[in-house]
């Protein structure tokens, strides 16, 4: 059938090319120019399996209360008069418990696992480049109880699959030999072999161009304007075409893939999702072959930022600011990263070389995504990833083609309205994790 995927991020790209996979037509719908230009553009570039434990964790909220305030605390609540912002902060309070954080993080590791192999997959099948690397991700502790927690965390990951290891200091210098510069003390490291990083816009660009070969079509310098419904179904999409003038996309199946931006456009038809915006930032380093940049993707735990070497640059991504939908830089956030880059990596590059950038991550209060149908027959969400949007982008898009076509995904996840449909029941956008 007819598929419309508004939005060409990595998470519209990847459910385009798993769409066009079960055979139906599909178009991409996007306002900017070429793909993967907002959310997607300059993430921290790391495919972690291996970080499937929320924001919301029991931890959180004194540690919130620690940073309040700070300009470079690595999440920062701005208080705003916004009910959405204070609607979801209340309900990232409730997924602190220790029992939901339990099952979201089982949750999401069953999609990450997944979502990993679907990329392998279709690296095999297509051959296709971003600037990836496989030698893992090494998560470093500074702080003695958190690598406490690490070690409790990596025996229930490994009960569950994962090649994750526990690494004294000397073992971390081992895998990335440029600590041996570092002024920053580590504790220890959790080492996960299995995980990945590369470039989500490299890998956007080349897969939206693999999509035009199984014949996606694409249009780009689209605004969407609204989304008009009758009798339990969209019936169809009005854009701002050329010039400006309204035009209508019809089709038998839609998909909302536009991120942050996914509320704004289904509050108007009586869909209500818990996604807000937070800011994230990175900063992108040119490298000489003289630098002594890392290979292996690192995770800072005590400032939430991570470390990728994408070729012959060093991508440094974090941060988490919520204030509504702001984009504007913020330089101390931008000149916090970069210290915290050179205490790792003193010899790594020129720091006045920094290229920065900063996005919109669209989160849940549990920090899982919602897939799958809404109350509206044809209309399918793939939204709400968080952090973790590149880390399941694959599998996130597999599973929803299966979901459009009427097949059961894979993995344990609660996936919006496919249990429903199948009992007949009213369908319901409140996501429900399974563990």
């Amino acid at each position: 059938m007819r598929v419309v995927v508004l939005g060409a991020g990595v998470i519209g790209t990847t459910s385009a090319w798993y769409l066009a996979q079960s055979g139906h037509e599909v178009m991409v719908v996007d306002r900017q120019p070429e793909p993967a230009l907002e959310t997607s553009f300059a993430n921290g570039g790391q495919i972690s399996v291996s970080h499937s434990e929320p924001w919301a964790n029991p931890t959180a909220p004194l540690t919130i209360l620690k940073w309040f305030g700070r300009e470079d605390a690595p999440l920062l609540f701005r208080p705003r008069a916004d009910l959405a912002q204070w609607l979801w902060g209340l309900r990232f309070l409730f997924e602190c418990l220790p029992s939901r954080t339990r099952r979201n993080t089982d949750s999401a590791f069953a999609l990450a696992l997944y979502s990993h192999e679907q990329l392998r997959q279709l690296r095999r099948d297509t051959g296709i480049h971003y600037d990836f690397d496989t030698r893992g991700i090494l998560h470093l502790y500074e702080n003695g109880g958190e690598f406490e927690h690490a070690k409790r965390q990596a025996e229930r990951l490994r009960a569950r699959g994962l090649d994750i290891e526990i690494k004294t200091p000397e073992g971390c210098l081992m895998i990335e030999p440029a600590l041996k510069h570092s002024i920053a003390r580590v504790a220890g490291g959790a080492y996960a072999a299995s995980d990945e990083c590369g470039d989500a816009q490299l890998f956007t660009r080349a897969l939206a161009d693999l999509c035009g070969a199984r014949g996606v079509s694409f249009r780009f310098n689209v605004s969407v304007k609204r989304l008009e419904a009758a009798r339990g179904a969209i019936e169809r999409v009005v854009i701002d075409g050329e010039k400006g003038i309204e035009e209508s996309l019809r089709a038998e199946a839609y998909v909302i893939a536009l991120g942050s931006y996914s509320p704004l456009l289904l509050a108007p038809i009586g869909v209500s999702v818990p996604v807000y915006p937070v800011k994230g930032y990175s900063v992108t380093l040119p490298l000489e072959p003289v630098d002594e940049a890392p290979r292996t993707s690192l995770t800072d735990h005590a400032r939430k930022i991570v470390i990728s070497r994408l070729g012959d640059r060093l991508r440094v991504a974090g941060t988490a600011e919520l204030n509504g939908y702001d984009t504007e830089m913020n330089e101390p956030r931008c000149a916090a990263l970069v210290k915290r880059c050179f205490e790792w990596f003193p010899k790594a590059g020129r720091p006045e070389r920094a290229q920065f950038w900063t996005g919109l991550r669209p989160a849940t209060p549990s920090n899982l995504p919602l897939i799958g149908r809404s109350k509206y027959s044809n209309l399918f969400l793939n939204t709400g990833h968080g952090t973790l949007g590149w880390t399941l982008a694959c599998g996130s898009g597999r599973a929803l083609a299966d979901i459009v076509s009427g097949r059961k995904p894979e993995p344990e996840f609660g996936f919006l309205g496919f249990e429903a449909k199948a009992k007949g029941a009213t369908l319901s956008v409140t996501p429900r994790p399974t563990g």
